[in-house]
């Protein structure tokens, strides 16, 4: 993390936490944590075409699909992602 850049914004009924990579630090990052305290930390995933495609094999073909199954599932790319919107294409 690059501790100049990282911010906090604490309101009455929520925080939003601004971080920013360390020069040199590349590619997107998988997934974040969050908690109270490090023995109750909950994890959350960015939106990529990776964590999609996983959520998705996950959510819409248990463990015991059949082939015919895996070949009828959509194909989902995720195009762009910015602050306000994502795009996503669904075949």
């Amino acid at each position: 993390l690059a501790s100049p850049e990282t911010s906090v914004s604490v309101a009455a009924h929520n925080a939003a936490v601004g971080l920013a990579k360390a020069p040199g630090s590349t590619g997107p990052w998988e997934k974040f944590c969050f908690g109270l305290d490090a023995s109750a930390l909950q994890e959350r995933l960015f939106v990529s075409e990776e964590n999609v495609d996983g959520f998705l094999d996950t959510v819409l073909c248990p463990s015991v699909c059949s082939q015919s199954a895996l070949e009828t599932q959509p194909l989902i790319e995720v195009l762009d992602v910015t602050e306000d919107r994502i795009q996503i294409r669904l075949k």
